[in-house]
């Protein structure tokens, strides 16, 4: 199956997070902590905590730091209770946006995440509004010039839904998320290993965006992510 070009926009991403390792590190630990807290330290019993685990990995954080974070999550200290919240939105030209929180403060992010949206061109909208237009799924990106036959046969042999060539040379491989973790070992085992890899909420269709109106939507972006709640964000548009 043939999809748009994407391998950009993904790099452009990265880079992003790259220049913010700080923060991204605080939104690991919380997912880390949340994780743990709902289903035990043992991460061979919890497939979510493994995958705040490989995010940390990731992003460089020590073992010691991931394993500290485990410990105070399903220890006895006392912490932060976090609550998850997810904001829906339409951002320049109609865009849906998804934001994903974690908070200590309802009424702070809601305040925060609203003023956002409206101070920088979107709308905020109800619960709903935008997430139909969005597929949570398993997603593994792997880089242009690697072996898509060979991607192909372990990805379907292993499991998954579906193997999209983008336009761009980028391999995309589809999972249900609950057999993401058995495709991207099997991959792995295989020697392909993925640029980008993560349970997501891959858009349905992409607006395409460009001149103003793209340097006005990531700069909508920009804001939704530099919150301090903010967690995850999920957006059809291509820059």
């Amino acid at each position: 199956m043939a999809g748009h070009s994407k391998w950009a926009n993904i790099q452009h991403r990265k880079g992003r997070q790259d220049e913010k390792r700080g923060k991204i590190w605080t939104r690991i630990i919380r997912e880390i902590t949340v994780a743990a807290r709902a289903g035990g330290g043992d991460v061979s019993a919890n497939p979510r905590l493994r995958l705040a685990i490989d995010k940390a990995k990731a992003a460089n954080m020590p073992a010691d730091r991931i394993k500290y974070n485990i410990d105070k999550a399903t220890g006895n200290a006392e912490g932060v209770n976090y609550e998850e919240i997810r904001y829906e939105g339409y951002g320049i030209g109609g865009a849906a946006i998804v934001v994903d929180t974690m908070t200590d403060n309802r009424v702070r992010t809601v305040a925060e995440v609203r003023h956002a949206f409206s101070k920088h061109g979107g709308n905020m909208g109800t619960e709903g509004s935008v997430g139909f237009q969005f597929k949570h799924c398993g997603q593994l990106i792997f880089a242009p010039g690697t072996s898509e036959d060979k991607v192909m046969e372990v990805a379907l042999e292993a499991g998954a839904d579906d193997v999209i060539s983008d336009d761009d040379g980028a391999i995309e491989v589809l999972t249900a998320p609950a057999d993401y973790e058995a495709v991207k070992q099997a991959l792995e085992l295989a020697g392909l290993h993925p640029e980008i890899a993560g349970v997501t909420m891959r858009p349905e269709n992409t607006i395409e965006l460009s001149g103003e109106d793209a340097a006005r939507m990531q700069k909508l972006l920009d804001v939704l992510e530099d919150l301090d709640d903010t967690q995850d964000i999920y957006h059809n548009a291509a820059l």
